[in-house]
């Protein structure tokens, strides 16, 4: 229920500021992972992670996304998918899906249920901080598990290795990622999809990031082999906002809107909140 991904949403949250401002015989130890963090980011931009396209940057925070997504007959709503970010190596960064979403229909009849867990590890190749280049390279691989409740997942694990880059110019960034998903089984039914997703930002102000996305998907083989769909994203970021110490708050939202003939949904919208930390 919409109700329990909130609450296990929120959980995850009051563990996250506990144990950063727990006073223990652990406290040295947090703080020596703190550190770590904040060393890593200090060697890349500090531009804010788009709406929908994964950023190459390496971030640490709790996400919590709601999406709807209108088709032709019902409304999906997706209550979170997004998760526990965390960064437990230099150049390493480990996304965990908890909890995974859960997805209600209205309209045509639907199981609601959660979807599918996942997971996602970046490596960052190269990176520069606005003072020495301005740019980022890392590599991602993710899955996903059929944990998804009646049809609100893929019948089988996917595995999706990919590239992202990044690169800016005074008040302006593109940031994007290439990948391809790769199912492990029932080919036939799932099929392979390429995907590019690409995020041009302005930074205005203190705290504004209006942008522009575009979230292509290719598909081959299975049910829509050789078509494409594109989606534009206008959108808007605003943080992050200082609440305590490396706590902060960050949130954003925007429209996918479809702009070829062929597509599985006319229109998504979203809702992002982060705690970054």
């Amino acid at each position: 229920m919409p109700r329990l991904s909130l609450l296990l949403a929120a959980g995850c949250c009051w563990l996250l500021v506990a144990g950063a401002h727990a006073k223990s015989a652990d406290a040295s130890w947090w703080d020596r992972w703190q550190q770590r963090v904040t060393e890593t980011q200090a060697a890349q931009p500090r531009w804010v992670t788009p709406v929908v396209t994964v950023t190459p940057r390496l971030e640490q925070e709790f996400r919590y996304d709601i999406a709807w997504q209108l088709s032709v007959n019902r409304v999906t709503t997706a209550y979170g998918g997004k998760g526990l970010e965390l960064i437990p190596a230099r150049s390493v960064e480990l996304i965990l899906v908890v909890p995974p979403a859960f997805m209600v229909h209205s309209g045509s009849p639907g199981g609601d249920g959660f979807g599918d867990w996942g997971f996602l590890v970046k490596y960052r190749v190269w990176s520069a901080n606005e003072q020495h280049g301005n740019g980022i390279v890392t590599l991602l691989f993710s899955g996903t598990l059929p944990t998804g409740q009646y049809t609100n997942g893929l019948p089988a694990a996917t595995l999706t290795p990919a590239l992202g880059y990044g690169k800016g110019w005074g008040h302006w960034d593109q940031q994007g990622t290439l990948g391809l998903t790769l199912p492990t089984s029932h080919l036939a039914a799932i099929g392979r999809t390429l995907s590019w997703n690409h995020a041009l930002q302005y930074h205005l102000g203190r705290y504004g990031w209006p942008e522009l996305e575009v979230n292509l998907n290719h598909f081959l083989g299975g049910p829509h082999d050789g078509q494409t769909q594109v989606y534009l994203t206008p959108g808007l970021v605003l943080g992050r906002f200082p609440l305590r110490g490396r706590l902060g708050l960050t949130v954003g939202a925007g429209a996918q809107i479809a702009v070829c003939a062929f597509h599985t949904a006319a229109h998504r919208y979203v809702l992002t909140v982060r705690l970054p930390f």
